[in-house]
Formats: structure tokens, C-alpha cells, sequence
């Protein structure tokens, strides 16, 4: 869970290759758990400190600004990302497919030909969608009845290609696994940047032109110091002389995934269009915090992923070896986000008025129902599908998307005008169940691997004495701060007893502690 600094480990040790007898032997470790550790926890640190800029960004925008505002702001920053997606042509994903096996091959020309090619590319067809939203930007406001979006639409349609290079600068340092510098660009620099900007025109009374010039200002200050520290910690890759790749296999690679990366609109940002096209600018700004709030329990998945993914691309021939680094990360994940998925669900409506403000509290349901959504999907691979990205099956991926486009719309355009925000929240949790559901069924079909172990089995099981602890918290106590603060010590505590109490713990549990510290591993009670 952690993503640390061993930047020449991107085939050596995580690599031991399909007639290795690291997967069976029990006595011998397998390195990629430890830099999948090591990877995952700088990740983990550098998403709780964007996460906690994130939650204090939203808090700042919903003191300052209405509801309505903000939800105006959510549905153009929507449109930007919905519009992103088809821009960048999914390219993106391919460096951290192809450059971590051409570096490990020693062929670093066509490394670095791929970085270079996808940049060009992207730059290319961003700047066009860019131009064509520009262009449209009055249009788009009209279908949402909201005639002030025109102007978002037009400061932030610069961003599109500028989010274009700051995906492929994230994927280059997933690639050659320097981690940490994603972290200091994507959670440090960006938010930091962000929140500050934004703080500062709000103060002066900016409102919606605040919010919009603190993203494109922090978005641009990542962009820079990421390009610098990459030119600069990849001098040797990007000195090497250029050799061409031919364009055809990552075409066929990433134009599939296109559509994942609209995988997080489908999930989100769709529901947000159709609630701006059922209901009013503050329902999609109150919907909008709740849904950043059960989402929230991506933190974990987000932290192991991008180092996950390359360790599966790496050694994808030997299945043994990739079934057991699966099941390995679906426990991890699954342990720590159990526990918070129920005292958040439990506590709902709580968090929201404490976080926010009380107009918030109304979002409560939403929290709970995607928070479970959430946490079923993330444990089996996430709605980007990494384990199948990693095994190459991009195909699949592109299915799973069109399911989760498919459900999610339907559904909240059914169910909105009769339910609300809690209709859109049905769908997308609906098709977060379904495509969890299908990529244990599909990575079962096409290479025998599944989860489901006894100690995979004393995980979940271990959630039912957390909740009955828990339930009668909300019930029993009247103030919002008081059960925020009791729900998850009672949870966590209950849930890390029951473990403890079941003997849950793995040796690759203790390999992974290791890597975070030497007295987390002789805490961590193993049995025989």
C-alpha cells in the first residue's frame, strides 16, 4: 500500500518470472509484496494529504459560496473532465502498460518513444476538443438551463489539454515506479496550490470566477513542477536516443480503455448531468458532497493501483503469481476500507453536518449507499478494472465501462424524477456492484483466479461485530461531534479485536507491515 522510492526495481525483483516457485513455496517471499508495500504506502500518505485538501477545498467553497454556485462550478468542472476523456483517446494508459516491459526488456529507445508519442498525440487532439468546447460553450449551458456556465465553460476549457499532460506525466512516474514524485505533484503541489489560490479569491469575493481560477492556477503549478522533477529524475530514459514504436498495438491497447477513463464521469460526473437536467444547480452541489464522501473510500484502492497494475503487467504469464498478489491486495483493501465503510454509513449524517454544513445532512443516504457500493467494487479490482489492464485483457475493460455507462444511466434517469439525488446515488451504485460482480467473473473465466480464501472469508466477517457495536451510537448520542468522534474508535476498535481475536493474520500480512515498520511486524500477532 505504499509507494516508495525503489525506482529500479520496475523488473527485477517484482519480475521472478513463470517458472518461479515464488507464488507456491511457502517460505519464500515474494518481492512485489514488498513494493507493492513500499509502492502503496508513500501513495497511501500522499492520498490522505490531497484527500484532506480536497475535503478542506469543498468545506471552504460551501462557506463561501451557495449551493447553487457550487453546483454550477460541479456541472462545468463535469463537462471539462466528461470531454477530457475522449480527448486524451485513453492514450495515457499506455505508458504504464508498455514502458514498465520495455524497460524491463532493456530496451529503453522504445521506452522512451512511447512517453514521447503519446505526449505529442494527446496535445494534439486535446487542444482540438478544447477549441470545439470553447466554440460551444453557450450551447452547453442551454441544455442545462444554467446561462452562467458559458463562462466557466470558457476559462476552463484551457484546461483540457493541460489535464492531458498531467495524465501523462502521472503515468510516466507510475511507470518507472518513482512514485513519490507523483505524490509531490498530484497531492502535495496541486491541492496546496489549489486551496490557496482559492481561499484568496474567495476572501476578496470572487465567487465562481474564484473557484474556476484556483483550479486552473493549481493545475498549472503541478503540470510545471511535475515536468521538471521527472525531466530531471528520468534525464538518463529521456537522454537515450528516441526509437519509434509502431502505434498499432497501443492504439488497440488504449482506445479500449478510453472509455474507463470516463470511468469516474460514469460513475460521478453523469449523475451530476442528470441531476442538472432534472433538478435544480443546489441539488447537484448537495449530491456532490455526498458522493465525495462515500467515494472517499477509494483512498486505499487509489493507493495500491498504480503501483499494482505494472507488478501484474510484469509478470502476467505466471498466473500462480498474480493470484496470490491479487488476493493479497483484495485483503488489504478490503480490511482497512471495512472498517470506515461502517462507521461512515453508521454516522452519515453526522459527518456531513460537522464537515460541511447541516443543509448537507439531507446527502445521508447517498453516503451509505455508495459507500457499500464502494467498498464491494474497490476489493475486486476497482471500477478502472486494474487487474484487467494489467493482464492486458483491455477488451473486457471497455465491456465492463459500457455495462457501468449503460446501468448508471438508465438508472438515475428513471429513478431521478421520482426520487432525487437518492436516484442518482441507486445508479450508480447499481452499476458499481455489476461491474464488481463481472470482473470477478471474467478474471475466474479467462485465468482461474478468484479472491475467495478463509482468510479472505475472516476479513468480512469480521465487519458484523464492528456494526452491531457501532449501530447504537447514532441512536443513543444527540450531538453530530460526539458521534463523528466515538463511531470510528468503537468500529476500528471492535473490528481490529475481532481479527486479532480470529487470527487473520497472514505471513504476507506480516511482509507487508514490515515495509511500513519493523515494530508494526512484531505487533502484528501472526498464527502458526
Amino acid at each position: 500500500m505504499t509507494e516508495s522510492d525503489p525506482s529500479d526495481e520496475a523488473g527485477s525483483s517484482s519480475n521472478p518470472g513463470p517458472g518461479s516457485n515464488a507464488a507456491n513455496a511457502t517460505d519464500d517471499r515474494d518481492e512485489g509484496v514488498s513494493t507493492l508495500a513500499k509502492q502503496g504506502s508513500i501513495t497511501f500518505v500522499g492520498n490522505v494529504v490531497n484527500g484532506a485538501f480536497g475535503f478542506a477545498i469543498v468545506m471552504l467553497m460551501t462557506r463561501f459560496v451557495s449551493p447553487g454556485i457550487y453546483g454550477l462550478f460541479v456541472l462545468a468542472t463535469s463537462v471539462i473532465l466528461f470531454m477530457q476523456v475522449f480527448a486524451n483517446l485513453g492514450l495515457p494508459l499506455a505508458i504504464d502498460y508498455f514502458v514498465p516491459q520495455y524497460l524491463d526488456e532493456g530496451e529503453r529507445g522504445k521506452a522512451k518513444g512511447v512517453i514521447v508519442q503519446v505526449t505529442a498525440t494527446v496535445l494534439v487532439t486535446s487542444s482540438l476538443v478544447a477549441f470545439a468546447l470553447a466554440i460551444t460553450a453557450s450551447q452547453v449551458g442551454a441544455l442545462f438551463d444554467e446561462p452562467a456556465m458559458q463562462v466557466a465553460l470558457l476559462f476552463l476549457s484551457v484546461t483540457i489539454p493541460m489535464l492531458a499532460i498531467y495524465n501523462v506525466l502521472l503515468t510516466s512516474f507510475y511507470s518507472i515506479k518513482k512514485l513519490q514524485y507523483r505524490v509531490i505533484m498530484r497531492d502535495l503541489v496541486r491541492p496546496t496550490v489549489r486551496f490557496a489560490a482559492t481561499a484568496g479569491l474567495l476572501l476578496v469575493g470572487y465567487g465562481l470566477l474564484g473557484l474556476i481560477a484556483g483550479y486552473v492556477v493549481g493545475l498549472f503549478v503541478a503540470i510545471t513542477i511535475g515536468a521538471a522533477v521527472f525531466t530531471y529524475k528520468a534525464w538518463d530514459l529521456l537522454t537515450t536516443e528516441i526509437e519509434l514504436v509502431a502505434p498499432g498495438p497501443m492504439v488497440k491497447y488504449s482506445v479500449p480503455l478510453a472509455m474507463t477513463s470516463v470511468v469516474f464521469v460514469l460513475m460521478g460526473h453523469v449523475d451530476y448531468f442528470v441531476l442538472g437536467f432534472f433538478l435544480d444547480s443546489d441539488d447537484v452541489g448537495i449530491y456532490r458532497v455526498g458522493y465525495m464522501l462515500g467515494s472517499g473510500l477509494m483512498i486505499i484502492f487509489n493507493s495500491l493501483s498504480p503501483v499494482f497494475k505494472p507488478l501484474i503487467a510484469e509478470t502476467r504469464d505466471d498466473i500462480d503469481l498474480v493470484e496470490q498478489r491479487f488476493r493479497i491486495m483484495a485483503r488489504w483493501i478490503a480490511g482497512i476500507t471495512l472498517p470506515v465503510a461502517i462507521f461512515l454509513s453508521l454516522g452519515a449524517s453526522s459527518y456531513l453536518a460537522v464537515l460541511y454544513t447541516p443543509q448537507y445532512s439531507e446527502a445521508a443516504a447517498i453516503v451509505a449507499l455508495l459507500a457499500a457500493a464502494f467498498l464491494f467494487n474497490v476489493t475486486f479490482g476497482g471500477p478502472d478494472g486494474s487487474l484487467l489492464q494489467g493482464l492486458g485483457y483491455s477488451r473486457f475493460v471497455f465491456a465492463n465501462t459500457l455495462v457501468l455507462f449503460g446501468v448508471n444511466l438508465v438508472v438515475s434517469f428513471a429513478l431521478v424524477p421520482i426520487l432525487g439525488m437518492e436516484g442518482a446515488a441507486i445508479g450508480s451504485a447499481t452499476a458499481l456492484f455489476l461491474v464488481g460482480a463481472l470482473t470477478l467473473v471474467e478474471v475466474y473465466y479467462l485465468d482461474g483466479i478468484h479472491p475467495f480464501t478463509r482468510d479472505f472469508a475472516k476479513i468480512v466477517a469480521a465487519g458484523v461485530p464492528a456494526t452491531i457495536a457501532g449501530a447504537p451510537i447514532p441512536l443513543l448520542l444527540e450531538t453530530d461531534l460526539l458521534i463523528a468522534a466515538l463511531l470510528p474508535i468503537v468500529v476500528v476498535g471492535v473490528y481490529a479485536g475481532t481479527l486479532i481475536a480470529t487470527d487473520a493474520f497472514t505471513e504476507a500480512d506480516a511482509q507487508m507491515a514490515a515495509e511500513f515498520s519493523p515494530t508494526l511486524r512484531k505487533w502484528l500477532p501472526i498464527g502458526s
